[in-house]
């Protein structure tokens, strides 16, 4: 069986290690030119769910690598009002998490596979063999085709014409604040992640990355390794345009808020700063299976506001190499599941999404009650959370 994989992240990336190890013939294609075309991003939580589907999947060097190379994560969570004070902190599991650079993580998955770079994928002929064509004019066959190529996947555009995600109505303006030049920055913002819950329709997320471990591989740094704050507020009535001073319009919203936060904000270099519409996957029925599937944000993209994508593309990879090892209807049974925690997923993230950002003052006020009242009676917070 020779199976192709479209898309180069994280999840086709991991499916393609799996099912190297198992023993299968299996192709990525690509349509960045080279390793090195996506320097760029925020750092990534991998949780435990994640981390399995890395070392299960990954050989041993990669994991090894991956692990030496990423930071700590998972130190619990805190709830605050938009003047810093604690409404409930969570505190950590006892599994670990990781963050990771998506910059060497990438690199870590790239490492060992000979992906084909510069194939933006086209279109494909399925029949009892799938023939893919690309746009600069080359064609590859494959028996199974994977789409992993993101939110506007093309492969689901062809298969599944119907899916697809939608505006929910959230924009979103997220920036870092490098730690090692600002060091006032108070130990409750940089010890854990931290939602803050004003009483306007808006939200801000904090959560602290810090520096990479030590690699025996300089090639994996980029240059990527200084611990910072990113900071990311949201609201339902906030609109961009072009020419906006994203900085500024962050500012005159919290202007009212904590000063720390203010100056957060004020003291984040400009070219750390973007701006993005939330977008979320529609709900679909379930489809007839055949020799092509999809993974990741190709077919369940959610909002980030719970921060599980990239884990649910990697638990996407392992299940699908593990479906296709065992044999049979291995498309079939891979999703039969996926379809379940997966839209499943997109619905929780979808709900996260509109109480972070939307809401009003009522709700909100109410919210931080019960969130008073589960920090001070621990049977209750146990229950909830």
């Amino acid at each position: 069986m020779r199976i192709a994989v479209v898309g180069g992240g994280i999840g086709g990336l991991c499916l393609a290690h799996g099912l190297r190890k198992a023993g299968v013939d299996v192709a990525v294609y690509e349509r960045d030119f080279s390793r090195t075309d996506r320097l760029q991003g925020y750092r990534v939580h991998i949780n435990p769910h994640g981390a399995a589907a890395l070392k299960e999947c990954l050989p041993a060097a990669n994991w090894q690598r991956f692990e030496r190379s990423a930071g700590s994560g998972g130190n619990g969570f805190g709830f605050m009002s938009e003047q810093l004070k604690p409404l409930l902190v969570l505190d950590p599991d006892d599994e670990r998490h990781y963050s990771a650079s998506r910059i060497t993580l990438r690199q870590v998955l790239l490492d060992g596979l000979d992906v084909q770079f510069g194939k933006r994928f086209e279109r494909y002929e399925q029949g009892e063999n799938i023939k893919l064509h690309f746009e600069d004019g080359t064609t590859a066959e494959c028996d199974v085709l994977v789409g992993a190529d993101g939110i506007r996947s093309r492969v689901r555009q062809q298969y599944l014409p119907h899916a697809g995600t939608e505006d929910v109505g959230v924009t979103a303006i997220a920036g870092k604040l490098l730690l090692d030049e600002h060091d006032w920055v108070p130990s409750d913002l940089v010890e854990r992640a931290n939602s803050i819950i004003p009483t306007s329709r808006a939200g801000m997320f904090l959560v602290t990355h810090d520096g990479l471990g030590v690699t025996d591989n300089d090639d994996l740094l980029f240059d990527n390794v200084r611990p910072y704050l990113m900071w990311a507020y949201a609201a339902a009535d906030l609109r961009v345009h072009d020419g906006m001073d994203l900085q500024r319009e962050v500012l005159a919203r919290i202007a009212r808020w904590s000063p720390v936060l203010n100056r957060i904000v004020e003291n984040s270099p400009a070219e750390t700063i973007s701006e993005w519409r939330v977008r979320s996957s529609r709900p679909i029925e379930r489809w007839q299976p055949t020799n092509v599937t999809l993974l990741g944000d190709a077919i369940h993209a959610m909002t980030p506001m719970r921060g599980i994508g990239a884990n649910i593309a990697l638990r996407d990879a392992q299940l699908l190499t593990k479906c296709i090892k065992e044999g049979g209807d291995s498309i079939a049974r891979y999703e039969r599941e996926m379809y379940d925690y997966g839209f499943a997923a997109v619905r929780d993230s979808l709900k996260a999404a509109k109480q972070f950002a939307d809401g009003g003052p009522v709700a909100r006020t109410i919210f931080k009650t019960v969130l008073r009242t589960a920090s001070a009676v621990p049977a209750l917070k146990r229950a909830m959370f």
